[in-house]
């Protein structure tokens, strides 16, 4: 796979003649809007036909809402899938998502489906007084256990993915605690366990987000462990990459100390931000996609720049109504920066969140870096 930089003066036919493709093939593998128009500084992926000789594990969640088309699309590249998401209660009772397509095209794409658990409270965000809890009732986790395996029997799961998030620092052994009762429930009846974690660089990183996420219980009771490595750049953040692979590093080198790296499933942001200027506290950046913000850059002339320290790209533009905007994105060259960790950790492979947006070009990269491996 080759990755060619845009510069001033190309077109996708001098490109595509140069690298003995065509305009045609160029334009489908980097969803090219208008192939007549292109960026300087545009990443334009060139298949060369080599195949890769590594294997990773590939996870991918899913919201719902994800179409047909777009999942047997991704469904070739993905070890696991994590249909997004169930919600536990505090009682230990959960309630579903709309999972029954996406588990039977999980199992026929020879792909494994997570039942993924979430503490997410009645206002649509993460509680933490439902972690409490869960943590401190006996009574309730019984429960937890019990709907839990129930619904990985009847739904057809292969195991369990726990994303549970803004857990009070109190509560960080009673979380491990749980930890260690879900995996001995979960593996004496012959399934798996994961989980997701804040992406942390130190012991002693504090707050909802950090304590409470022990890497070294993570690593001891789950066969695969989340590292949420994105959002650095985030809805109401100030523009910045939203997964700077320094930063992703920093997190890796601290992680790798507390749990196997064969454990670690490296994420993946599939997306980005579109931040108005001047940036002001409150204000929230627009999600866009790979794809779109490539194409916003060409309707509006902007000159893709590459930041070398976050192996990311992005661009500014003045709107039509005169208003200054910042866009970070992924493109083909953070896509392989950030395989290059899972090589230069010996990680288990990377998590993608989410495939929900289409990104032929990153999975493009992605295939000619390594095959996924399959385990069912």
């Amino acid at each position: 796979m080759k990755i060619y930089v845009v510069r001033r003066g190309d077109s996708l036919y001098s490109i595509a003649k140069a690298n003995a493709s065509s305009v045609q093939e160029l334009a489908a593998i980097n969803e090219l809007s208008d192939p007549a128009r292109l960026s300087i500084g545009q990443a334009i992926v060139i298949p060369d036909g080599a195949r890769p000789t590594a294997e990773t594990e590939v996870n991918g969640y899913a919201y719902p809402n994800i179409s047909e088309r777009q999942l047997a699309a991704v469904m070739p590249q993905l070890t696991y899938l994590c249909p997004f998401s169930w919600r536990i209660d505090a009682l230990g009772g959960i309630t579903p998502v709309e999972d029954s397509s996406m588990i039977s095209a999980a199992w026929e794409g020879s792909c494994a489906p997570l039942l993924t658990l979430m503490n997410i409270g009645t206002n649509g965000g993460f509680s933490s007084d439902i972690a409490h809890s869960i943590f401190s009732d006996a009574a309730a986790q019984n429960a937890l256990a019990e709907n839990t395996l129930a619904a990985l029997r009847s739904r057809g799961y292969y195991g369990v993915n726990l994303n549970i998030e803004y857990v009070q620092p109190y509560d960080r052994e009673g979380y491990n605690a749980f930890l260690k009762r879900m995996s001995e429930t979960l593996h004496a009846n012959g399934y798996m366990l994961s989980s997701a974690i804040a992406p942390k660089t130190s012991d002693d990183q504090y707050g909802v987000l950090y304590t409470a996420h022990d890497y070294a219980a993570h690593g001891q009771y789950c066969d695969r462990v989340v590292i949420m490595t994105y959002e650095w750049g985030y809805t109401y953040s100030a523009p910045r990459a939203v997964s700077p692979v320094n930063e992703m590093r920093r997190v890796l080198s601290y992680a790798v100390t507390k749990m196997p790296p064969s454990k670690i499933l490296l994420g993946f942001s599939n997306y980005g931000y579109n931040w108005l200027l001047p940036w002001k506290q409150g204000q929230a950046a627009q999600v866009i996609s790979n794809a779109a913000a490539a194409s916003l850059a060409a309707s509006v002339f902007a000159q893709i720049r590459f930041d070398e320290a976050a192996q990311a790209p992005f661009f500014n533009y003045t709107d039509p109504s005169g208003r200054r905007h910042e866009v970070w994105f992924e493109d083909a060259r953070s896509v392989r920066a950030r395989l290059a960790l899972v090589r230069e950790f010996g990680l288990a492979g990377i998590s993608i969140w989410t495939v929900n947006m289409r990104n032929r070009a990153g999975l493009a990269v992605l295939e000619s870096e390594f095959s996924s491996e399959k385990i069912v």
